[in-house]
């Protein structure tokens, strides 16, 4: 305890934030309270914040508000603008151009200051937008302005008690490999070190009005100028940043203004609406449902807060329901395909196989990657790529990265080409499934307070894995040995002739997911609506048995 509170005064006397001083000040107050259960659990919270430097990855940063090496704060943030910028000094980039954006979660635009302010001092020329913008509109900012790197204060679709910090390269990817773990080097070094005095400077440039001008334009550009433009839509921002941008495109494309769903349009770092601000999640658009309801639209597109992620709902069998993650994919795979857009198909392992099969018959290269979109964006001349967390990609050449603006405006045009013609995305979700066989995907995913337990259920499956799946035989491949197109990672993967799971340690959450697909063939899938019920069946069965293979 002593030592704790050794550390927790050394922080107090060098944190830049009133709020993170003013929370710690109460902890180590409550620490050595009379009350025993007090004092229990501030100190258990001291432990937990002073555990050890949040750890810097691929994704970047990303954890919960609050003081301490362990948390999202002020001090984590300018150790790791300092360590980043020391990383590409390092490479020779010194003096090149920095953009620096930011979401509109609690502290981000604080986050965004300090990156700024280190990066200028640092010999970098900032570029900076001065209020809260999407995160692919950063992304696209990289190469549009000939930045070396860019950064974003956001956590996406995380609770409102946490945020992050997201890193990309020149080419506007985000980093894999081993360069996390250099630039972790170098922030290790500046938390060692004087960072209370790192020089700063408040030199940097305001690109905020150009760069939504130019996305804006580009993202139109997508949009074919002969294309049909009656439809209607509803559209919802989550309580996030998506909302000026969705209304800017959607105007230069001549498209009808969204009905948007009002109590989620702007920008709310506590997400009232929502228990969970992520568009998969249960309940999350049942708002947009409702409205799309009573306007009769044709679709609902929802984006998460930093809008890099887009959902869509639609009436499917009689009724309104968002579409998976996967049967967008195939939407969006499929209309690539129709129009030929040139360049190579990616979807991640977790990701439906039905991708794959339609690029294979329509005589086009198709790649799997690992999860994340820091891989699937690196796919030399990639087309169309997607992982099944509706994350998309359908403008790599100025977005190589998930793009949850774009993705709408494609969405949009295909369901404005299939009005048109007196059809729905429902039809065409059919017509694929009755050429291609209808494909469906699930989860088994467990949420363990212990990480232990996900440890004990992949050492349970690499142990003893099942040889049928479904009554059908399966071969088990372990991705911790890595292939001749995929690097290893702890995933084990199950595959049969008509079912196909992937079970893995979730990457960002404490949840053991096990992905979960099975497959009729073309000549099971002419009636779908009986083909889904036939589908959802074996994926209930093919649920209880990974969970018993697992022990979960």
């Amino acid at each position: 305890m002593t030592e704790l509170l050794t550390r927790a005064a050394l922080w107090l006397k060098h944190d830049p934030d009133a709020d993170t001083r003013a929370e710690l000040d109460h902890l180590v107050v409550q620490a050595q309270a009379n009350d025993p259960d007090l004092a229990r659990a501030a100190e258990h919270e001291l432990a937990s914040a002073f555990a050890g430097p949040l750890q810097f990855g691929t994704a970047g940063l990303r954890g919960a508000l609050g003081p301490g090496p362990a948390r999202m704060n002020r001090v984590v943030v300018t150790q790791a603008a300092a360590g980043f910028a020391a990383w590409l000094g390092e490479q020779g980039l010194r003096g090149g151009k920095v953009i620096v954006g930011h979401d509109a979660r609690h502290k981000s635009q604080d986050f965004a200051e300090d990156t700024a302010e280190i990066f200028a001092a640092a010999g970098f020329e900032v570029l900076w937008t001065d209020h809260p913008v999407p995160t692919p509109v950063v992304a696209f900012g990289i190469q549009h302005f000939g930045a070396v790197a860019g950064i974003v204060v956001t956590a996406s679709h995380n609770p409102p008690q946490d945020n992050g910090y997201k890193v990309y390269l020149g080419d506007g990817s985000q980093i894999v490999p081993p360069t996390d773990a250099e630039i972790a080097g170098h922030i290790a070094e500046i938390a060692a070190g004087d960072w209370p005095n790192l020089p700063r400077s408040t030199d940097r440039t305001d690109v905020t009005a150009e760069l939504l001008d130019a996305y804006v334009a580009r993202a139109a550009s997508l949009f074919p100028a002969d294309a049909p433009r009656e439809l209607t839509w509803v559209h919802t921002a989550m309580h996030g940043v998506g909302s000026e941008t969705v209304r800017r495109v959607a105007s230069a494309i001549g498209l009808p203004a969204a009905h948007e769903v009002t109590e989620q349009a702007e920008p709310n770092p506590d997400f009232p609406t929502v228990a969970f601000p992520n568009p998969e999640e249960k309940g999350a658009i049942d708002l947009s449902l409702e409205l799309a309801s009573r306007v009769g639209a044709d679709v609902v597109i929802a984006n998460d807060p930093d809008a890099d992620r887009c959902a869509v709902a639609a009436v499917v069998d009689g009724s309104w329901r968002m579409l998976t993650g996967d049967e967008l994919g195939a939407i969006l795979g499929d209309d690539a395909i129709r129009r030929g857009v040139p360049g190579v198909f990616a979807n991640s392992v977790v990701s439906s196989t039905l991708l794959g099969r339609m690029a294979e018959a329509a005589g086009r290269q198709h790649t799997i990657t690992l999860t994340g979109f820091k891989w699937i964006g690196r796919v030399p001349d990639l087309a169309f790529g997607y992982e099944e967390a509706i994350g998309y990609c359908v403008d790599s050449r100025a977005v190589p990265d998930k793009d949850g603006i774009t993705a709408a405006v494609s969405v949009l045009r295909i369901v404005a080409e299939l009005r048109a013609q007196g059809r729905t995305l429902a039809d065409r979700l059919d017509e694929i499934a009755r050429v291609h066989g209808l494909t469906a995907t699930s989860q088994l995913a467990v949420r363990v307070a212990d990480l232990g337990i996900i440890a004990n259920a992949m050492a349970r499956l690499r142990g003893n894995p099942p040889t049928q799946l479904l009554g059908e035989p399966v071969t088990v491949v372990d991705l911790a040995h890595g292939s001749e197109t995929l690097p290893p990672t702890d995933g084990i993967e199950l595959t049969g002739p008509r079912v196909h799971v992937v079970a893995r340690p979730s990457g960002t959450e404490p949840k053991l997911k096990c992905y979960l697909e099975v497959r009729l063939d073309p000549a099971e899938s002419q009636d779908v609506a009986v083909a889904r019920t036939e589908a959802a069946g074996r994926l209930d069965r093919l649920r209880a048995e990974m969970a018993a293979a697992l022990g979960v």
